[in-house]
């Protein structure tokens, strides 16, 4: 028996609806951007593409803005109190500023259905009003990539952390962070001297996408809500033009050791037969040491800096170094260093041989084996120097 007319009526309307909102759903993607070589552009970069289907213009929401102009700006940064926030910009803007540094640009288009696409693009809008758009920042946990990640993810119901939280490929902030900042020299080693152990546990794929490389890696073998590839399309909108983004690599505390052990040979040697120029040496290396162990002391101790606490390195950078200056300085006037700055450095050895237990007992120890195999030798070195020249009469 044929449907009664007011119900086939009924169904047409609703099919109508149905067909409306398909055609007016947005459609959705994630930009990615390569790594600049401005220091701040090193890790890369992405935001959330919502193009409008009617009139084909296209919105990038940017979780990446910040104000240098702020009040108090310098001391927020040094305390890890960072304030950043999300903007609203038409595509072509946001492209310009990576077009003119040489950045390559993708967009994936993600299969989202067209209730998943609206209540995004309905929830960027809100967060990008004045009001909302502020969030406190973390280099490593709240940056513009995990927010891109989590604005899928509530997309999706959980479904891209369900995916994403039960696998790893062993990676930490630590090799993350030191890998994308090997470019710039003082950058990798500011990363690899001042993180704690809590950035050396293994990274879930979840974790690991506060990359923005990462991220795209793992929304590209993930699935949307109907069990199909989430990345519908891929899309190049600037080729790169700079250098490519460093490969992993191991490092190997061998070549370190090595260094370590034949500058502890070569200050052995010098220091017992040219004592002031084993001063000279020696005095700006001690100040460099000291000054970084008050940084780091500094950073677990009185910021918000949560990667820096429990740092291992402090046993290596020691601030007590610094009280082996006036010994420096004694030996460059031909004197006997002071008998208390002979024991310092013995006191600065055994703190270098402590930082050796954790790998030698291999108890949770922090991924510090370079500095270990370099700096230990020395000071064990300048302990015996130190020792000899106090013993002769």
């Amino acid at each position: 028996m044929p449907a009664p007319a007011w119900l086939r009526a009924w169904l047409a309307c609703v099919l109508l609806l149905m067909a409306s909102v398909a055609v007016a759903a947005p459609r959705i993607g994630v930009m990615t951007m390569q790594p600049g070589e401005v220091f701040f552009e090193r890790f890369g970069h992405d935001a959330i593409i919502v193009q409008d289907p009617q009139s084909g213009q296209a919105t990038s929401y940017n979780f990446g803005a910040f104000d240098p102009s702020e009040d108090d700006f310098i001391g927020n940064f040094v305390n890890g109190v960072m304030q950043y926030y999300l903007v609203a910009l038409p595509l072509e803007q946001d492209l310009a500023t990576y077009r003119d540094e040489g950045r390559g640009v993708k967009i994936q288009w993600l299969d989202l259905t067209p209730q998943q696409a609206q209540a995004l693009a309905d929830s960027l809008a809100e967060q990008a009003r004045p009001e909302n758009a502020r969030y406190r920042y973390d280099y490593f946990t709240s940056n513009c990539s995990t927010k891109v990640r989590d604005a899928i993810d509530r997309a999706l119901g959980g479904g891209l952390k369900s995916q994403l939280s039960g696998r790893s490929r062993g990676n930490t902030l630590r090799s993350e962070a030191v890998r994308l900042a090997s470019p710039a020299t003082w950058m990798w080693l500011g990363f690899d001297i001042g993180l704690g152990p809590s950035t050396d546990v293994p990274l879930s794929r979840w974790d690991e996408a506060y990359v923005p490389m990462r991220l795209a890696d793992s929304l590209g073998e993930s699935r949307n809500s109907a069990g199909q590839p989430l990345v519908s399309s891929e899309q190049v909108m600037l080729p790169h033009r700079i250098a490519p983004e460093p490969a992993e690599q191991s490092r190997s505390y061998k070549p370190w050791l090595l260094a370590g052990v034949l500058l502890a040979i070569a200050l052995a040697v010098l220091g017992l037969r040219a004592p002031r120029l084993f001063a000279a040496l020696m005095l700006p290396i001690w100040l460099l040491l000291g000054v970084l162990g008050l940084v780091l002391a500094f950073l677990w101790g009185f910021t918000e800096h949560w990667a820096a606490y429990r740092n291992q390195n402090l046993l290596l950078f020691n601030p007590l170094c610094l009280l082996l200056l006036p010994g420096a300085i004694a030996l460059l006037r031909r004197r006997k260093p002071a008998r208390w700055t002979v024991w310092t450095s013995y006191l600065v050895a055994a703190c270098a041989l402590v930082a050796w237990l954790p790998h030698w007992l291999a108890v949770s120890p922090q991924s510090n084996q370079i500095w270990v195999a370099l700096l230990l030798p020395i000071q064990l070195a300048v302990a015996y120097v130190f020792k000899r020249i106090q013993a002769r009469n």
